[in-house]
């Protein structure tokens, strides 16, 4: 028996057929405008693609097949059963680093360097699993105190890599029955770090370390960081520093500065750029990091200068006396000579030299590079492209960029608190009130004879995951607080990264829908503000989003994720398939806007 419904509609589709016809024809517009909606409308980018008409059948694709996985997700929630967790991941994988496959890259062709660099594309499919931590595993401890100590278990470093510690930071290591405990005094090449930033900062013309701001020096890019000494001290003194390293499976210098809670990740520039824009640090360092800089025409150092500020300093501290390189014993010179005989290419000044350590500074006249002879290094054409892992170039970058400021004329407020509030700060302060007690506070959170003092729920280091102007890294230090922040511009949102560094902050730029360039456990808290609004219309899977998320984040850590109702049911659902603790806040401000907190536990063995 025919409903009424059914009649009324059938009573519609029945007249005349210009009417049905109109109405098919609307009926296809609106589908079509439904389906193209997402592709011509990006709040986070205002640019238009010229390319539209030849992505439209692979971006709804990718649009299909995420509607697919949300469908089944939200069936699932609206049926009333629990998502399945994920199972845990075996013990091979406890220091798994995605896209780091060296014997992978071999086998696709990779060589001469090549194998070492970040490549995803070769990632082959695995089981989708937590990753545990390792059985010896604890909690690091609070700063300032786990900055100088680390427990061993926490890191993944064989005997013959510890006894011989780098080459920069000998006897700066010393185990103690289940800790290793660095003793930033001994052995920095000098008579320790303090002395060797000292005499850094008088080669620059300053009477001490404590002045490098006053040189417009507050970023600095540390290239093979050893394990993070120098830039502790770099903390310690309120500048910024980025230790990058290429991947190592054991004794990583990126892996253990991290577990000290110092800025750094993944970093090598073989043969592709580093994740900044152009004109990004105020200095870049290199204590005996191993770079050839002479070798593939030259285009590591022309690297260093794309990322470097004018004016900035470029620091090198090698052996004079040791020949490097493959060339005859007769024609073989020492690093510091060869890359003085390139810096005169592109408008580097040698400013000073002590002992073994060695100083450039960049120019602060971009009308430099004109009057070079014919045979210098060509101009790059500059264009709007983001710098994510684009090949190396052979030419110099930056010379005609709107960013070409000196460090030395740069205010050294930065940015001003009228244009702080312009960018959204003030919003922040509509929900910081309800975060910090909840994990901020000093109440004992995990009872136990090996629960470290308070505060118990301690926060070193932030990974704000869209991080737009850096405000959440503004409002931690309004705060008071003492951690950092890692500031991560997605590369298909405003590239607003060059405000972020120009602010002093740290910051890169990454694609969420591969891994992050960091070993496992190595964040105290993650923040995103409607990041997975975002990523819904890409190609990401936000399950393997969560799995990553989980990865990076150490056991006991935080993460906040501010998105609409919606969204946010679905994350939650996501976050007890991986095993987080969360809770729903409502900003009681009016909106569809609602805070997720979670906390990862700590899964023993």
């Amino acid at each position: 028996m025919r409903s009424s419904w059914y009649k009324s509609v059938a009573s519609v589709f029945g007249l005349r057929p210009r009417i049905r016809g109109l109405l098919f024809f609307i009926v296809g517009v609106v589908a079509l405008v439904t389906i193209l909606a997402p592709l011509t409308s990006n709040s986070y980018d205002s640019s238009t693609s010229s390319t539209l008409v030849p992505n439209i059948y692979s971006n709804y694709r990718r649009i299909k097949e995420q509607a697919a996985v949300d469908y089944l997700d939200l069936r699932s929630l609206s049926l009333g059963a629990s998502l399945k967790e994920f199972p845990l991941c075996g013990k091979e994988r406890e220091s798994y680093v995605p896209c780091y496959n060296i014997t992978g890259n071999l086998l696709a062709g990779l060589q001469e360097g090549e194998e070492l660099d970040r490549h995803c594309e070769f990632e082959r499919e695995k089981e989708r699993c937590v990753v545990r931590p390792p059985r010896d595993y604890k909690i690091p401890l609070r700063w300032p105190l786990g900055r100088d100590i680390i427990w061993s278990g926490n890191v993944k470093i064989t005997k013959d890599q510890f006894l011989s510690s780098g080459t920069v930071t000998t006897r700066l290591m010393l185990l103690e029955e289940n800790q290793i405990t660095f003793h930033s005094e001994d052995g920095l090449v000098f008579d320790g770090v303090k002395d060797y930033a000292r005499q850094i900062a008088e080669m620059i013309g300053l009477g001490s370390d404590t002045e490098f701001s006053q040189a417009g020096v507050r970023t600095v890019l540390d290239i093979g960081c050893g394990f993070g000494s120098f830039g502790a001290h770099l903390v310690s003194l309120k500048l910024m520093p980025i230790c990058i390293a290429e991947y190592e499976a054991t004794g990583s210098q990126v892996q253990l500065a991290l577990e000290r809670g110092l800025p750094a990740m993944i970093g090598n520039f073989f043969s592709k750029q580093l994740p900044y824009p152009a004109l990004s640090f105020d200095m870049v360092h290199c204590a005996q990091c191993g770079t050839t800089w002479d070798i593939k025409d030259a285009m590591l150092l022309l690297e260093v200068d794309r990322v470097l500020k004018p004016g900035g300093y470029f620091v090198l501290t090698s052996p004079t006396n040791k020949a490097q390189g493959n060339l005859p014993d007769t024609k073989k010179t020492s690093i510091s000579t060869r890359v003085d005989e390139l810096s005169k290419k592109i408008c580097w000044s040698l400013t000073a030299q002590q002992d073994e350590m060695f100083l450039w500074q960049k120019t602060v006249d971009s009308s430099c590079y004109s009057s070079r002879s014919q045979a210098s290094i060509p101009l790059c054409k500059d264009g709007d492209s983001v710098p994510y892992y684009h090949p190396l170039v052979p030419c110099i970058s930056g010379t005609t960029s709107k960013r070409w400021i000196p460090i030395q004329n740069r205010s050294a407020a930065g940015t001003t608190s009228a244009g702080l509030e312009i960018h959204g700060k003030s919003a922040l302060r509509n929900y910081w009130s309800l975060l910090t007690p909840l994990i901020f506070s000093d109440h004992p959170k995990r009872p136990g004879d090996e629960d470290p003092l308070p505060p118990f729920n301690m926060i070193r280091n932030v990974m704000d995951m869209n991080a737009r102007f850096g405000n959440l890294n503004a409002a931690l230090l309004d705060e008071g607080k003492s951690a950092w922040v890692m500031n991560v511009v997605p590369v298909k949102a405003r590239n607003t990264l060059p405000i972020i560094l120009d602010r002093g902050f740290a910051g890169v730029l990454h694609d969420w829908c591969e891994p992050f360039p960091t070993y496992p456990r190595t964040y105290d808290m993650l923040h995103a503000n409607e990041l997975l609004t975002h990523l819904r219309s890409e190609r990401c899977s936000l399950m393997d989003l969560f799995l990553e998320m989980d990865r990076i984040l150490r056991p006991e850590g935080w993460v906040v994720l501010s998105d609409k109702v919606g969204v946010i049911e679905m994350a939650r659902a996501l976050a007890a398939r991986v095993r987080w603790e969360s809770r729903v806040i409502d900003l009681q401000d009016g909106s569809d806007q609602r805070l997720l907190v979670c906390q990862k536990p700590f899964l023993k063995k």
